[in-house]
C-alpha cells in the first residue's frame, strides 16, 4: 500500500457501527460524498470484503491522494470528481438503482487544512484563496477585496454566526482601501485587534467564525448542502443508511430538518390508521445530535465540533 497521509477520521467506530446493519455480510454500495483522503473509506473497505465504495470529492487532489491510499481495493471502489450535490447524477452514472449507505463529512477536509498555499488554516500565513475546487471560482481575497459592506455583515453574522460583524467589517473596508487583502496573516491580525480581548480569552481563536464564514461563501457550502441532502437521501435503497457529520450549527440544523421531514407521518392527525403512502419513510438510528467524547477529542481535537445524525430507509419513497 501506498505511504498513508497523516489524516485521523472523526468517530471513526462510531461510522462503523451505524453502517454495519447496511453493509455486513453481502455486496452492498456506499457513497463517500466527501472522500478526502480516504480515510473513512479504507475502514469500511476493510470493514466489509464485499462492498463496492463510489468516492466523491471535488477537490481532484483529495481523488489523486485517495486513489494512492486506496490502490489495493482495485475496482472495488469508483472515484468521480464531483460535488457532493450531484450524488444522484453520480449513482446513476455509474449504473446503480439504489445505493446502502451514504456517507456525510462535511466542512472542511484535513487535506486542505493542512495544505498551506489553500488559506483555510488561520494558523499560518498563505494566499487567501478557501477554494475546495483549486482554482476554480472566487477566492476569499476577492470576496474581502469587492464585497460591498453590508454584504460581508451578513456573511459575517449568517455563516460565521461572528456577534462583531460590523466592526470587523469597517476595519476590513478601511484596510482593503489602503491595500487589497492577499494573504491570510493580515486578516488574522485585524480580526485580532476588532475582536475584544474578554471574547478571546473565552471564544475561541478570534479567526475562527470569519474564515468559516469565508470559506461558506467561496464555495456554496450551504446551497451545496440544501440540494445534496434530498439528492443523498434519494438514492438510499430499503434498509440503506445515511451517516452525517456536520461541524457548524447551520449545517446541523439543516441536516436534522432533512432527515427529520422524511421520518414522520404525513397522514393527518387524529385518524385510526396510517393512509397509504403517508407513512415515514426513513427512521432516526441517532437520538439527536452526537457528539465525540473527552479521549477523542483528545486524539484528533478537529473531531471537537462535530455533530453526528443517522437514519435508516424503511421504504420506497412515495
Amino acid at each position: 500500500m501506498a505511504e498513508r497521509p497523516r489524516h485521523v477520521p472523526v468517530l471513526l467506530n462510531r461510522v462503523l457501527e451505524l453502517f454495519a446493519p447496511a453493509l455486513a455480510d453481502r455486496p452492498a454500495v456506499l457513497v463517500d460524498t466527501t472522500l478526502g483522503l480516504g480515510g473513512h473509506a479504507e475502514a469500511l473497505l476493510r470493514e466489509h470484503p464485499r462492498l463496492t465504495l463510489v468516492g466523491l470529492d471535488r477537490d481532484p487532489q483529495a481523488i489523486e491522494l485517495s486513489s494512492k491510499r486506496l490502490a489495493d481495493f482495485g475496482d472495488r471502489v469508483k472515484f468521480v470528481n464531483v460535488t457532493y450535490d450531484r450524488i444522484a447524477e453520480a449513482v446513476d452514472d455509474l449504473g446503480y438503482r439504489h445505493v446502502d449507505g451514504v456517507l456525510m463529512d462535511l466542512g472542511v477536509s484535513s487535506l486542505q487544512l493542512d495544505a498551506e498555499d489553500r488559506g483555510f488554516a488561520y494558523s499560518r500565513d498563505s494566499p487567501l484563496d478557501m477554494r475546495m475546487s483549486a482554482g476554480t471560482g472566487q477566492t476569499a481575497a476577492d470576496v474581502l477585496n469587492t464585497y460591498p459592506p453590508g454584504d460581508l455583515v451578513r456573511i459575517l453574522r449568517d455563516y460565521g454566526e461572528e456577534r462583531f460583524a460590523k466592526k470587523i467589517v469597517s476595519s476590513v473596508v478601511r484596510e482593503r482601501e489602503r491595500e487589497p487583502f492577499t494573504t491570510s496573516g493580515r486578516l488574522v491580525e485585524l480580526l485580532y485587534a476588532a475582536v475584544p480581548a474578554a471574547t478571546r480569552r473565552t471564544g475561541g481563536h478570534p479567526a475562527k467564525r470569519t474564515f468559516q464564514a469565508l470559506r461558506i461563501e467561496v464555495n456554496e457550502e450551504l446551497e451545496s448542502l440544501r440540494l445534496a441532502l434530498p439528492a443523498a437521501l434519494s438514492v438510499l435503497g430499503v434498509g440503506g443508511r445515511i451517516v452525517v457529520e456536520a461541524y457548524q450549527s447551520l449545517e446541523d440544523r439543516m441536516v436534522k430538518r432533512a432527515i427529520a421531514d422524511l421520518s414522520v407521518s404525513r397522514s393527518p392527525q387524529g385518524l385510526p390508521v396510517e393512509l397509504p403512502g403517508y407513512g415515514p419513510e426513513f427512521k432516526l438510528v441517532t437520538k439527536g445530535a452526537e457528539l465525540a467524547n473527552e479521549q477523542e477529542i483528545e486524539e484528533n481535537p478537529r473531531a471537537a465540533p462535530v455533530r453526528l445524525r443517522a437514519a435508516e430507509r424503511i421504504k420506497e419513497a412515495s
